[in-house]
């Protein structure tokens, strides 16, 4: 049994409301976008204080567990356990299972408290105070929610109606409401008993798994059944597919929230959005003397009130009011702040066409067990890659059927095998990999090995690897 707070996250989410940064290959959880640490790296740190949270478990799923894994790992935050969903089905599945590994780990006695890995909060002495707010309630039996002080009549957020005082700052739930319209978000804020619902919860484990079974027993017992069958696989827990995808689609509040006689509110005024939109991250972050948040090298002329995002290339902007710029390796976004609601338009517009398809979908860079890639360009029968290879990690033994390769080393050290051969590169050493030729990657050293990677070929695609041994597993 445990006296700390149990901490489980929710990583899965595929969103695309921060494009060209965020795509549903590279969701905006794992993103940075102002400032070195990503929204997930950001969520670990407010739950790193071991006096009072117990390491995390982490709910994601098959796409992101090595982005999960490598963004722990530069933390350097001990994780309980990543738990792979099978399937998408909404949070109160994930919520369930996770309440079930939580009793097996920790004990029913345990409180658990459920983070989403996508926002932006201000971690200050008001933070904690509700976390301390809301741990006391769930100790006493409470289901708890947070409701967010509005700080305006926002439609982009369900709303949580406080009622009866139960004392040191929780109050039982009234009741919750859909996103209103805007009149009536007006009518909500001004009454001043309704805050927005942040969708971060502090259950008592055992009286959350009461709740389940009286009001939710079909996802109850689906969840139970996909945590009895899971599978360890190399450091990551898979819950069992066939269980967890007889769950109902339906949220933590769908499911017990606004049925439960349980439910208590904590009215929370800490500095909280759920990032939305691109007028939301200019909204929370420092501005500059013109009003303007910019992460990027760029030359602004005569520009106010604007965002202006880019981790490559610089931006030269002239003569613009309330603007957004986000730049990736490979497109770039403009339009009013005022707009950014309405990104998805855009997105939409992109898969539409099967020439930009993937550029809704997939992210220049790509994360592997042992690192990752990040694609530069492409042609007719070329392509050039930067390669990142972690230290002590290893690429599979493999060979290509349609191309060769060019390896360049631009940083660290690498081991190369090609046949029975076996070199040792360092930077400004280059090797050359034959179509067809057996040959493996590896890091031996102890910083990060980096190298330029240039394909030619009749094929380019990542299908043509056959993979003869691998240290992770795969086919």
């Amino acid at each position: 049994m445990t006296q700390k707070i149990v901490p489980v996250v929710l990583a899965g989410g595929k969103g695309t409301r921060l494009w060209p940064l965020s795509r549903a290959a590279a969701p905006k959880q794992f993103i940075r976008f102002i400032g070195p640490k990503t929204l997930f790296q950001n969520t670990l740190e407010r739950i790193s204080d071991k006096a009072r949270y117990e390491a995390p478990i982490i709910l994601t799923n098959e796409d992101f567990r090595f982005l999960v894994a490598e963004q722990a790992r530069e933390m350097e935050m001990k994780l309980s356990s990543i738990i792979l969903e099978p399937v998408a089905r909404n949070t109160a599945p994930a919520v369930a299972a996770a309440a079930v590994l939580v009793r097996n780990m920790f004990g029913e006695d345990a409180i658990m408290q459920i983070f989403a890995s996508d926002h932006e909060i201000r971690a200050d002495e008001i933070y904690f105070d509700c976390i301390d707010k809301a741990f006391a309630a769930a100790q006493s039996g409470k289901l708890v929610t947070f409701g967010i002080t509005p700080t305006e009549p926002s439609t982009g957020y369900g709303y949580i109606e406080a009622g009866k005082d139960l004392g040191r700052g929780i109050f039982q739930v009234e009741r919750f409401v859909e996103k209103p319209s805007a009149e009536r978000a007006r009518e909500l804020v001004e009454s001043g008993r309704f805050s927005w619902n942040s969708g971060m919860f502090m259950f008592p484990v055992s009286i959350l798994l009461k709740e389940f079974a009286e009001l939710a027993p079909e996802i109850l017992e689906h969840a139970n059944e996909s945590v009895d069958r899971d599978v360890g696989d190399l450091d990551f827990t898979r819950l069992d597919g066939e269980a967890f995808a007889k769950c109902p689609d339906i949220s933590i509040d769908y499911a017990i929230m606004e049925k439960t006689e349980l439910a208590a509110v904590v009215p929370s005024s800490f500095r909280w959005s759920d990032l939305g939109a691109w007028n939301a991250l200019w909204e929370n972050n420092n501005k500059d003397a013109d009003g303007n948040v910019v992460e990027a090298e760029a030359t602004l002329i005569n520009t106010q009130n604007s965002l202006v995002v880019s981790p490559h290339l610089h931006i030269a902007a002239q003569g613009l009011e309330g603007m957004a710029i986000v730049a990736s390796e490979d497109a770039v976004y403009v339009g009013k702040l005022s707009d950014s609601q309405n990104v998805g338009q855009i997105v939409k517009a992109l898969k539409a066409s099967k020439k930009t398809q993937a550029m809704a979908e997939i992210h220049p860079t790509s994360y592997r067990p042992w690192g990752g890639y990040t694609s530069i360009i492409s042609g007719d029968r070329f392509q050039v890659k930067r390669i990142f290879v972690q230290p002590g990690k290893q690429l599979s033994l493999q060979k290509h059927h349609h191309r060769s390769e060019h390896w360049i080393v631009v940083k660290g050290t690498a081991e190369v095998t090609v046949g029975e051969t076996v070199s040792m590169l360092t930077e400004n050493e280059s090797i050359y990999i034959p179509l067809g030729a057996v040959h493996r990657l590896a890091n031996p050293g102890k910083i990060q090995l980096e190298l330029i990677e240039i394909q030619t070929g009749a094929y380019l695609g990542e299908d043509d690897i056959i993979r003869l041994t691998d240290d992770f597993g795969r086919n």
